[in-house]
């Protein structure tokens, strides 16, 4: 059985994300032939492997001295990862904001495409720094996240 197949893509121009964006900001998004809702694929996006939440107890580990948020507070997002500070029918962006930067993951639905994209404003040098060590890994669990969207996706004739 080949690979689920995705690809690095542009973020639809309509996408909410973009009203967080200004110069000089990361951005990244890659795409995957679906027709999910947004709520489903960030169900199967956010099913992270083992690996992933040891990454996450390291990193917690490591930016606790220096002020950073180790958790976060579920409560009102269900049982998301990170909570939901967007949502409509075709889009749901989830992140937090922090001292050393914001971030937000918008998972769209359009015209037969799941596009999932992170954007990154940091704002000062351990921001800067903080995205810079994580940029491998950010990758590694994207890509594995738009993999398991395509993979979870009913056939498209």
């Amino acid at each position: 059985m080949p690979a689920p197949k995705f690809k690095s893509d542009k973020l639809p121009a309509h996408s909410n994300l973009w009203s967080h964006h200004s110069d000089g900001d990361f951005l990244d998004c890659y795409s995957c032939a679906s027709t999910l809702p947004p709520q489903q694929a960030v169900e199967l996006a956010f099913t992270m492997p083992g690996w992933v939440d040891g990454l996450l107890k390291l990193r917690n580990s490591l930016v606790k001295p220096l002020g950073l948020k180790t958790g976060i507070d579920n409560r009102d997002a269900g049982d998301a990862i990170f909570p939901i500070t967007y949502e409509s029918d075709s889009e749901l962006l989830l992140g937090t904001n922090d001292s050393h930067l914001d971030f937000r993951i918008a998972v769209l639905q359009h015209e037969g495409r799941v596009y999932m994209s992170t954007w990154v404003h940091p704002h000062n040098w351990l921001g800067r720094a903080y995205l810079q060590v994580v940029m491998p890994f950010h990758v590694m669990i994207c890509r594995g996240s738009i993999k398991r969207v395509a993979a979870g996706s009913p056939v498209m004739a």
